[in-house]
């Protein structure tokens, strides 16, 4: 059985290596470098400014959803636990507490995508993320 529960500082290390996992599942086109860089800024600032949730199974963190606002700024979950509902209760987590949810996915993220289509999302504009130097397509769910 899953467990949804908030993040707590001791949950800083497994956060990282869970989006490190998925992040080179989902993301294989992105650099080492850009990946290190970007790890640097959840460790450092992100993981401080967001609202995070963490997905474990057994005691043991499988993944995360982090939220700024509406905005889903990170769903992560070690690719061995895909397609077991898990990435769905942490999204339904958000969808509950916030309603109105948007994101921004790169639209070489295959797996991402499909998921959020099937969870209801629907695409909006595309634009290049001036971080990654890769395009993004922004998504919704629910009302405004």
């Amino acid at each position: 059985m899953t467990l949804i529960r908030p993040f707590s500082p001791a949950d800083k290390l497994a956060v990282l290596s869970i989006w490190r996992e998925a992040s080179a599942y989902a993301h294989p086109f992105l650099t080492a470098e850009a990946t290190d860089q970007a790890e640097a800024m959840i460790r450092d600032h992100f993981l401080d400014l967001a609202e995070t949730y963490m997905a474990e199974i057994a005691g043991t963190p499988v993944g995360f959803i982090s939220l700024i606002q509406n905005e889903v700024g990170g769903l992560f979950l070690r690719p061995a636990f895909h397609g077991r509902g898990i990435g769905h209760a942490l999204m339904d987590q958000a969808v509950a507490l916030k309603g109105h949810l948007e994101l921004d996915v790169f639209v070489e993220n295959a797996i991402g995508r499909r998921f959020y289509n099937r969870y209801g999302f629907t695409a909006g504009e595309e634009r290049m993320n001036s971080f990654f130097g890769h395009p993004e397509i922004r998504m919704h769910h629910g009302e405004q």
